[in-house]
């Protein structure tokens, strides 16, 4: 089932974006050299709950901790644990919050200190591609425009996208229908109408779009070892166009 959502209720998806938002630009200050995965986990899940949240990812099909950490080839769903940050690493941090009812997410991957072109590209391309992406999200436009908008610009620039992970609605719960691919054919799938909201997720692979799972059952990496980079925004599909819900108070 789609969902349309009055403007009350994006309002509360707003409000769990929101803290989201304010999570990852804590986070992002925290990112630098030596410090460890787990760390960062403990300071996120502090700053949700003293924001009258809770971490939607932590229990989650019994995933155990508040982010989701991704460093390097390892594309989403890393564990946080005992690993240190290193100069030259990329890091996805994929946060999600549940706030009376309503659930956010949004994710980003930032340098660690001085990275290498390569990884300045990729993390550039991708988050080009997101903004690709969410600006197809308009009413009478169809999934498919939101996909190969992403597809087509990422591989325009040498890259790839992952097709075995996709984005999803969001509201009551963390994964609503419709999903949402990055890659494909426009003008098809679900037409979009206003008062859906969607996570936007693209994951770009500097190599190939194959990926694999961890035997931890949850890390997922690039089948070659190549770099990936991961950005998402929750989105609200509105009668003028897209709405950005997962930034902090004054942006966007």
């Amino acid at each position: 089932m789609v969902y349309l959502r009055d403007r009350d209720e994006i309002d509360a998806i707003r409000a769990a974006a929101r803290i989201v938002a304010k999570t990852i630009d804590m986070l992002c200050r925290e990112v630098r050299p030596g410090v460890t995965t787990a760390e960062l986990d403990r300071a996120a899940e502090t700053f949700i709950r003293d924001h009258g949240a809770r971490p939607a990812f932590k229990g989650y099909r019994g995933f155990p901790a508040s982010i989701c950490p991704a460093i390097n080839e390892e594309v989403v769903h890393g564990i946080p644990g005992a690993r240190r940050l290193e100069e030259g690493d990329i890091l996805g941090i994929d946060v999600g919050v549940e706030k009376d009812g309503f659930y956010g997410d949004a994710a980003i991957t930032v340098p660690v200190g001085d990275v290498s072109e390569q990884a300045r590209r990729l993390l550039a391309v991708s988050r080009e591609s997101l903004a690709r992406g969410i600006d197809q999200a308009r009413a009478g436009k169809r999934v498919g425009d939101i996909s190969h908008a992403i597809q087509s610009y990422v591989e325009g620039q040498g890259f790839s996208v992952v097709r075995s992970l996709v984005g999803h609605g969001i509201g009551r719960e963390m994964h609503e229908e419709p999903q949402v691919p990055n890659y494909g054919p426009p003008e098809r799938g679900p037409r979009l109408m206003a008062g859906q909201v969607l996570a936007i997720e693209p994951m770009v692979n500097v190599g190939g779009p194959e990926v694999v799972t961890q035997p931890d059952g949850w890390t997922v990496v690039t089948r070659d070892g190549s770099l990936s980079a991961h950005f998402e925004h929750t989105v609200a599909v509105g009668p003028r166009g897209p709405e950005i819900l997962s930034v902090a108070e004054g942006e966007g």
